[in-house]
């Protein structure tokens, strides 16, 4: 089952720009504050290796690697239950923050403090797990015998509930395996990895600080949620102009690499998630696995009968590719190894998988 991103934040911060640079959608971005809609759509994790092989191979076809995003409904006053659980549904979060000023789209709470919305929202889901989990003490302590399983999910929930009274990560628990196993049904909301945009506009990209940055960047730091600071308003021009004209506009206004990009790769990253890349002239594809994966499983994404039938992964490394652009070179050179069903797949790892069945 593919993962999914889920977008977060107050109403009228940017969220639903952010989800259609992301799947290059045309959702509707209006001023009502209300909206309670959730859109899903693919999400492409852009990949400049993939280029470089295309340009090798010649492909039909280019694939490149994908995340599923949600977005999620505003979080506003009546929103609570809605928005909670959606976030539920989904494995991963982008918190959109308002930092850009602009007088014809009003705050929900009037004025402008990105800290302030931050902690708001992030109490939302520090207070849902922390009911859940004293209603859950609720009914164990109501039980006649409290034995085995029930009393380590009894002694887990009871340093959860320490913990997020203090408004702390659950992570900082310090909850063994098998604590985390019995409390895992329960879907905690505060154990979702997070990564904070911070929406800014033109005149603070321009000076590249917004009012109030050092307390969010500190509060990103305490919480380990990465902070991207981006002016989606400007994002959406850029994504209208043709490729060439794109570049350079990019260029005129000092920006390596289109912030929608850095979000993507970020919150890929931030998952745990890395691509390892096949060729050929039919296609050259990326694809997604948990970092640590070991050869055969990442040959099961390919095909099931792969992973069933595996013999060895000729694995080439895209450093060389990109170095000698030639396979047989590679080959030539000793630089293609073949690797065994233990060998753990690292990211750009080119494979060819041989198998029999």
């Amino acid at each position: 089952m593919a993962l999914t991103c889920g977008i977060i934040g107050l109403p009228l911060v940017g969220k639903t720009t952010l989800f259609n640079l992301l799947t290059q959608g045309e959702e509707e971005t209006s001023s009502y504050a209300g909206r309670t809609k959730t859109s899903v759509r693919v999400a492409k994790i852009p990949d400049k290796r993939l280029d470089l092989l295309a340009e090798i191979y010649h492909p039909r076809k280019v694939t490149p690697a994908t995340l599923e995003v949600t977005d999620l409904p505003g979080l506003n006053r009546g929103s609570g239950a809605a928005f909670l659980n959606a976030v539920r549904e989904v494995d991963a979060l982008i918190h959109v923050v308002r930092a850009f000023r602009n007088d014809n789209i009003p705050h929900i709470d009037g004025d402008i403090n990105p800290l302030s919305d931050l902690e708001n929202v992030n109490a939302e889901l520090f207070l849902a797990d922390l009911q859940m989990v004293e209603t859950r003490l609720e009914r164990i302590a109501a039980s006649k015998k409290i034995k085995g399983e029930t009393l380590i999910e009894q002694e887990a929930l009871k340093r959860c509930q320490e913990v997020l009274n203090e408004e702390k990560p659950l992570l900082e628990a310090g909850l063994s395996d098998d604590e985390w196993q019995a409390v895992r049904s329960l879907g905690f909301l505060t154990t979702k990895p997070m990564i904070l945009v911070i929406n800014m506009d033109e005149d603070q990209l321009r000076d590249g600080h917004y009012e109030g940055e050092e307390s969010v960047s500190l509060y990103g730091e305490e919480k380990g949620f990465p902070v991207l600071s981006i002016c989606l308003e400007l994002e959406a021009e850029i994504a209208l102009l043709d490729p060439g004209e794109r570049e350079l506009f990019l260029r005129e206004m000092g920006i390596s690499e289109p912030g929608v990009e850095r979000v993507a790769k970020t919150i890929y990253e931030h998952l745990g998630l890395i691509s390892f890349l096949t060729v050929g002239p039919d296609e050259v594809k990326a694809w997604t696995i948990n970092k640590g994966t070991a050869a055969r499983a990442a040959a099961g994404k390919v095909h099931t009968d792969i992973e069933r039938g595996f013999i060895r992964a000729e694995v080439v490394k895209y450093e060389d590719m990109e170095k000698y652009r030639d396979m047989t070179k590679i080959k030539d050179k000793g630089l293609a190894r073949l690797e065994g069903k233990d060998y753990i797949v690292q990211d750009g790892d080119i494979i060819e998988f041989r198998f029999n069945i």
